[in-house]
């Protein structure tokens, strides 16, 4: 099926590109009760696997809570306080940098890239999942060499742990960005998860949502949107992902997850305010990223536009 097109991009009153794309609200059960597009297909949910995979963590064996659990989580912006956290937990654990899996990247965060010398494993923004993983590692009395291999007894529970919240069998395994395993399912399933997550009321799953509740800035960063989302959203708990992958939950249970075709990330903080919208969410306090400029000569000359989301 061709997906319905979620956002245009309106420049100087002209539809100058449009996003194609699929949506899928679930509530408390996990039911779709909003689909658009192809919500059913399994997609790679990048980084918004990150809070599932730290809730298997947890069940392996991995005592994170607070920031340090938060980071587990993060797509992080390499900014100094982040990276003084992971040096620090790396050292506890009695670990190296050099332990850690991901490759040497420059911070997310514009300020920190500037004045850092030279890329670094810690600045890449999956190094507290990294660290989270080996950590879960020694913990469980695995080793920590090819940790981030499929075949790893740390990849096949974190897998066991996906499944288990999506309520869907993982489909495909890749390899993601950061060089560890990434699992495919579909949209309705990533939604399914959040929410569930999001009504835990004890257990690895409770611990993740307050975790990501109470440390917005060590999920992302200065700026991003999951920190804006969940800053100015009462309960919320949301994780991003590259290539246009956004989910949320409320407290209530009702989630939403998205994935734009073509990848670009532009589309999604609007539509996510749009769909917090349709759940009777006060988004007044979320104004510019519903309405991203389009610049002209430095000045804005138009917007990112989403429909009406309508049941």
């Amino acid at each position: 099926m061709t997906n319905p097109v979620l956002a245009e991009v309106v420049r100087s009153g002209f539809v100058e590109s449009v996003h194609r794309g699929a949506l899928v609200v679930t509530g408390p059960e996990g039911d779709a009760r909003l689909a658009l597009g192809d919500v059913t297909s399994p997609v790679f949910p990048r980084s918004s696997n990150k809070p599932l995979q730290a809730v298997g963590m947890l069940r392996s064996g991995l005592d994170f809570t607070g920031e340090d659990l938060a980071l587990a989580c993060a797509s992080h912006s390499g900014e100094p306080g982040h990276v003084k956290r992971v040096l620090e937990l790396l050292d506890a654990a009695g670990l190296r940098e050099d332990d850690l899996a991901c490759p040497p990247d420059f911070p997310l965060h514009v300020p920190s890239m500037r004045d850092a010398a030279e890329p670094r494993r810690v600045m890449m923004n999956c190094s507290g999942k990294h660290t989270a993983m080996l950590t879960t590692c020694l913990r469980a009395g695995w080793p920590t060499a090819g940790y981030e291999e499929p075949d790893h007894p740390l990849q096949q529970a974190l897998a066991s742990a996906v499944a288990d919240l999506t309520g869907e069998p993982i489909t495909h395994t890749g390899v993601d960005g950061c060089g560890a395993p990434l699992f495919a399912f579909s949209l309705t399933g990533l939604a399914r998860a959040f929410g569930r997550l999001a009504t835990a009321s004890s257990g690895p799953s409770s611990s993740v949502a307050a975790a990501m509740r109470a440390h917005p800035w060590l999920v992302a960063g200065t700026g991003r949107e999951d920190t804006e989302l969940m800053s100015a959203v009462t309960g919320l708990i949301a994780k991003g992902g590259a290539e246009g992958v956004q989910a949320f939950a409320l407290p209530d249970g009702f989630a939403v997850a998205m994935k734009i075709d073509d990848g670009n990330k532009r589309a999604c903080a609007p539509l996510a305010v749009e769909a917090l919208r349709y759940l009777g969410v006060d988004v007044s306090g979320l104004a510019e990223p519903a309405h991203p400029a389009v610049l002209g000569g430095g000045r804005p000359v138009g917007e990112v536009r989403v429909p009406e989301l309508r049941g």
